[in-house]
């Protein structure tokens, strides 16, 4: 249908909100109206939209709109899990039936994920071997407990509609999963593989190509983007929901690593399949590798050393050898069980090459400017080896030439404004001024009145040698004045385990921490019973969602910069400033800016929520830097006086 007999987005949204039995929210009105303003132009459009505005609706009517009226899909795309489930179980499902009645057709939808997420048919019925993890030793009980997932997804082959990952519930290790997946590379292609026809990844792929609006993840929105493997339907307009976590997903995507068991995972799947003396050649490299990651320092390696620099092309050349000993890569077309082998072969070899090279040429700058990618060593555990990475310096040169250039996007979040304003994120994503508009639709929570922003300015500076006492004794205080309903968002694991030991013998109410039980069940219990504590680190920053009298403290230990050994960080860090930047605050301040406010948006989570945000680091209050932060912040009521948050607590625990 013409988009001018279509109904406007405004109508179609007050129509989805009074079916849904919702209110209309000024918030949400400007948002649908921006969006449905940047399709119509075509441009890019970021939006903060607080918690409670209803962002969703505000963007899948509009998109909607925009399939019907173009006949074309419209891409969502999440950084979480949860958020793609709300999406495609609730919002979506209540929102096409409601829209059904304004608009020609029912609007559909579909969930869209990588290859390695689905069954794969063929190596279920092929067997093919997959020795992914060689000779490490197992603990027996994990071998055998591996083996019973094994058992289960074989059962569950026979019956499921989808082969979606995500269906096994309880879920299944990843080395279980291994044996029944492929990758897009190891992949035998519709041309070769006897299953094709059957195929849930390509079933999943067609699917998605007939619908009005697919939801997937930031990372497969990259590689569709970066690597040109065409796994989304064509569209014109994508929408980034939490797009605050945009870069870290793209950047994960395009990080590459190289160890000892890459090698000879590569070793193994080709070993069958060309003369050993040429497969030897890369098994002695893989040793050479092992022996040197093993004796080197782990942290970022600016310069190349002569020995490393000899290892990495040893392995290179010695890859590329059996990458020419396997000849044609259409060879065995006749043959699928041997076809599979070889393709495993060729990604696992091609994987172990083209990341040597990266590697090797990611040296030889003139200056720190010249510089693009960063290598660092990561040390190595009892249960793997140490890995060496590379990864780029920034992303915004390949969003903006692969995702910006020929689609609008929408990028919305809850957290996007740093320091009161849209460029720092801007950059990052590549967007030049006049590039892009940046709206902040504020949220229909009255911060001032509802919530508390209490700054322990009396107490020290946070140290490396773990909480000092007196801000164990500010958390026993906080949360004795709030009875419980705490949660506690800590820099670290160490150190939310501290705070949870020495606090269990000083507090009387129920405290738990994150790695009791999982995450999940923790939340949940956290949620059912009011005077119950929770403690933990990242995870819980941004992924507790607890409305209600069960939350309402926060406590933040203190403001959460990076680690300074942190190699990407750092060296991000450095390059901004021999640009002329301020690597500090465009690097570090902005990602404690980012993390911060997510952890402070944990206290209102509904119209009736009340509470205090407690962040028990003074240099909130006292550092330079402190204005930016607090501008990324919510507008709650602002305090330094120790007296105030707890009245308030103790107000709110007699009510």
């Amino acid at each position: 249908m013409p988009d001018s007999l279509l109904p406007p987005v405004e109508e179609l949204l007050k129509a989805a909100v009074s079916a849904l039995g919702g209110s209309e929210r000024p918030g949400q009105v400007s948002m649908a109206r921006a969006v449905q303003h940047a399709i119509d132009k075509e441009e890019h459009l970021a939006v903060q939209a607080g918690t409670g505005t209803g962002k969703s609706l505000a963007y899948l009517v509009p998109s909607i709109r925009h399939a019907m009226g173009s006949d074309t899909t419209v891409v969502i795309s999440t950084a979480t899990i949860a958020l793609q489930r709300q999406l495609v179980d609730r919002d979506l499902p209540r929102l096409a039936e409601t829209m059904a009645k304004e608009l020609p057709h029912e609007p559909s939808f579909a969930i869209l994920k990588g290859r390695r997420n689905y069954l794969c048919r063929y190596k279920v019925t092929a067997g093919w071997p997959d020795d992914d993890e060689g000779d490490q030793l197992f603990d027996p009980r994990e071998v055998s407990a591996t083996g019973r997932m094994v058992q289960r997804i074989q059962e569950w082959a026979e019956t499921t509609e989808t082969g979606d990952r995500d269906e096994l519930v309880p879920g299944v290790n990843e080395q279980a999963w291994r044996q029944f997946s492929v990758s897009a590379k190891e992949c035998l292609g519709g041309q070769r593989c006897p299953s094709a026809g059957e195929c849930f990844a390509e079933l999943a792929k067609e699917r998605a190509g007939e619908v009005d609006v697919v939801v997937t993840n930031h990372a497969l929105l990259a590689i569709d983007a970066m690597e040109g493997m065409a796994i989304l339907p064509e569209h014109d307009v994508v929408v980034v929901d939490e797009a605050h976590e945009l870069v870290d997903r793209v950047t994960s995507v395009v990080t590459d690593e190289l160890s000892e068991n890459s090698v000879f995972l590569a070793v193994r799947r080709v070993a069958r399949l060309i003369d050993q003396p040429i497969s030897d050649r890369l098994q002695e490299a893989g040793e050479d590798l092992k022996a040197l990651l093993a004796a080197a320092p782990s942290g970022r390696i600016d310069e190349l050393p002569q020995v490393l620099g000899l290892t990495l092309a040893l392995v290179r050349d010695s890859a590329h050898a059996c990458i020419t000993a396997l000849g044609s890569r259409n060879a065995d077309k006749d043959d699928p069980e041997k076809g599979g082998q070889r393709k495993m072969a060729f990604a696992a070899l091609d994987e172990v090459h083209d990341t040597a090279v990266r590697m090797l040429d990611a040296y030889g700058h003139d200056s720190e400017v010249d510089r693009a990618e960063v290598v660092w060593l990561e040390a190595g555990t009892d249960r793997r080896p140490p890995i060496l990475r590379v990864a780029p310096l920034g992303v915004g040169g390949m969003l903006r030439d692969k995702l910006f250039g020929d689609r609008t996007v929408v990028l919305t979040s809850a957290t996007l404004a740093l320091g009161g304003t849209f460029d720092g994120l801007a950059k990052q994503w590549g967007l030049a001024d006049g590039e892009w508009e940046g709206l902040d639709v504020g949220s229909p929570f009255d911060h001032p009145r509802a919530g508390i922003l209490y700054v322990a300015k009396h107490l020290p500076q946070p140290g490396r040698d773990g909480l000092p006492e007196a801000y164990l004794d500010e958390i026993a205080e906080l949360i004795g004045a709030a009875g419980g309903r705490t949660l506690g968002l800590f820099s670290s694991m160490r150190a939310a385990k501290a705070a949870t030991e020495a606090l269990r013998e000083r507090i009387d109410v129920p405290l738990l921490c994150q790695g009791d039980d999982s995450t999940m069940l923790l939340v949940k219990q956290f949620a059912e019973d009011e005077p119950t504590c929770l403690f933990g680190t990242l995870s819980l920053w941004q992924g507790v969602d607890v409305p209600g009298p069960s939350l309402r403290l926060v406590i933040i230990d203190r403001v959460p910069f990076p680690r300074p050994d942190d190699p990407l960080t750092s060296a991000r860090q450095r390059h901004v400033a021999a640009r002329g930047g301020n690597g500090f605050m465009a690097v570090a301040a902005n990602h404690a800016a980012l993390l911060l406010a997510q952890g402070v948006g944990r206290l209102l989570r509904s119209q009736d929520d009340k509470g205090v945000v407690a962040v028990l680091d003074p240099r909130l209050a006292t550092a330079r830097y402190s204005g930016f932060l607090l501008n990324s912040l919510p507008p709650f009521w602002r305090t330094t006086d120790p007296a105030v948050p707890r009245a308030a607590l103790k107000r709110l625990a007699g009510d």
